[in-house]
């Protein structure tokens, strides 16, 4: 069976794979925080007693951007620095500390003035100089760590194996986010004067957001099939298929400079463009190694009981990003059919990071952990998720609108408060489980210092 995975190098990118999941935790423990306004803003009832409503856009913008920005890219930097080389490896500290900061004062912008939120796609954002200077440091911190990945990336190596094929798959996420950095600042530079206040920030982020996805799908890929490996389960596509796969991913990126060349960064033809690169170019991989996995976990025996909770992970990561994917066909117009889509996306990222952080912990210095309680989270997350991405789909095809809490949500049929309630529940099943996420790797963490 060909085998998918990546051997850390040296102690230097054990450390440093080390902080940035440091990094992604942090993030996800002040996410989880905002989670819990979020979700009580917006169930029947709860909203009316709980006086959380007015917060909610402010929440909501920083629940956002620290659990899928600062989670996903801090968890790139796990990854690109077990592929990474020795060199530059003081800039690699210094980018860690500037997105670290900028992680921090996001949480705290909610919480020093007028925070004028605006609900962009992608990166919605705080309209409040404490916001601003977080995302600035955020982003150079993250653009540092790029720029030292992208001038001494790990060689692939001239035979085509599966270590070969995971290494080429995080160089193209590597050079996706670096195109995603070129598409932000070609739209700042391009955007007319005229266009201000929400709709600026929209197509500020539309082009460079959209790139951004090939990342982290890039990223969820290479999780999968190394994941698969770990836990037993064949994967029926050799390393060859698979290079070509996250190549093609890298060839549709590669039509960004063409859309901001052919069209005006406001015009309805760069969105639309934008959005057949993700729908199109960005399907196929997940689309084919997403069917070569599920047929592999159908035949596949049970997983070792070292590996058990990162199968659980697997299994769901696949599933919920299927489920998205799905949804996605059934979109139409503004409501909250469209965040059932995406969320069921993120989620299957999220839980393949998950299970790649149960699976790197013995490998980064640190206890292995608890397989029963890891297995039992992975479950408990993607159901909850699960019956929260239903209830949003169930509101969508109500007209439940996106981006709304309190009266603006219109629950005034029985169809609707049922919908909305499941929704509710699901994500307060969904905090339970990422509350479990943590507890459990930071007692794995605490074990090992003992």
């Amino acid at each position: 069976m060909i085998s998918y995975s990546i051997p850390i190098a040296d102690d230097d990118a054990r450390a440093q794979a080390r902080r940035w999941l440091f990094l992604g935790l942090f993030s996800l423990i002040l996410s989880g925080l905002f989670a819990v306004l979020i979700v009580l803003a917006r169930t029947p009832y709860l909203q009316d007693i709980i006086p959380f409503a007015d917060f909610f856009h402010s929440a909501l913008v920083v629940h956002v951007d620290l659990s899928v920005l600062v989670w996903f890219l801090a968890f790139a930097g796990v990854l690109w620095s077990i592929n990474g080389t020795a060199r530059w490896r003081v800039c690699g500290g210094f980018a860690l500390l500037l997105a670290a900061l900028g992680a921090l004062f996001m949480a705290v912008a909610p919480f020093t003035g007028d925070a004028s939120p605006l609900m962009s796609n992608y990166i919605p954002i705080l309209q409040q100089p404490v916001f601003y200077a977080a995302l600035l440091s955020f982003g150079a911190g993250i653009a540092l760590l790029v720029l030292r990945a992208l001038f001494f990336p790990r060689p692939v190596g001239m035979e085509i194996s599966g270590t070969g094929a995971l290494r080429f798959g995080l160089n193209t996420a590597v050079v996706a986010t670096a195109i995603a950095f070129i598409a932000l600042l070609w739209s700042y530079l391009k955007m007319p004067p005229f266009i201000q206040g929400g709709e600026y920030f929209e197509l500020l982020f539309w082009g460079g957001g959209h790139v951004l996805q090939f990342t982290h799908t890039q990223l969820m890929l290479v999780a999968w099939l190394w994941l698969a490996s770990a836990t037993g389960v064949p994967v029926y596509t050799g390393p060859r298929v698979v290079l070509f796969l996250f190549a093609w991913g890298l060839l549709t990126v590669f039509a960004t400079p063409i859309i901001y060349l052919a069209f005006d960064v406001n015009s309805l033809e760069h969105r639309r463009l934008f959005t057949w690169q993700m729908e199109f170019g960005g399907s196929l991989a997940s689309l084919w190694i997403g069917i070569a996995l599920l047929a592999g976990l159908w035949k596949a025996e049970a997983a070792p009981s070292q590996a058990r909770a990162e199968r659980a992970a697997l299994t769901t990561s696949v599933l919920l990003f299927g489920i998205g994917g799905i949804i996605g066909f059934l979109i139409s117009g503004s409501n909250v059919t469209v965040p059932a889509h995406y969320h069921g996306c993120i989620v299957g990222v999220t839980l393949a990071f998950m299970g790649m952080s149960y699976h790197l912990l013995p490998q980064l210095g640190f206890a292995a952990p608890s397989q029963t309680w890891a297995t039992r989270q992975s479950w408990i997350y993607a159901t909850g998720q699960l019956i929260h991405i239903v209830g949003l789909a169930w509101s969508g095809g109500y007209g439940v609108q996106r981006k709304t809490a309190g009266m603006a949500q219109g629950l005034d049929s029985l169809e609707r408060i049922v919908s909305m309630g499941m929704m509710g529940l699901g994500g307060l099943i969904a905090i339970i489980g990422g509350l479990m996420f943590l507890l459990i790797v930071f007692h794995a963490m605490l074990r090992t210092r003992r």
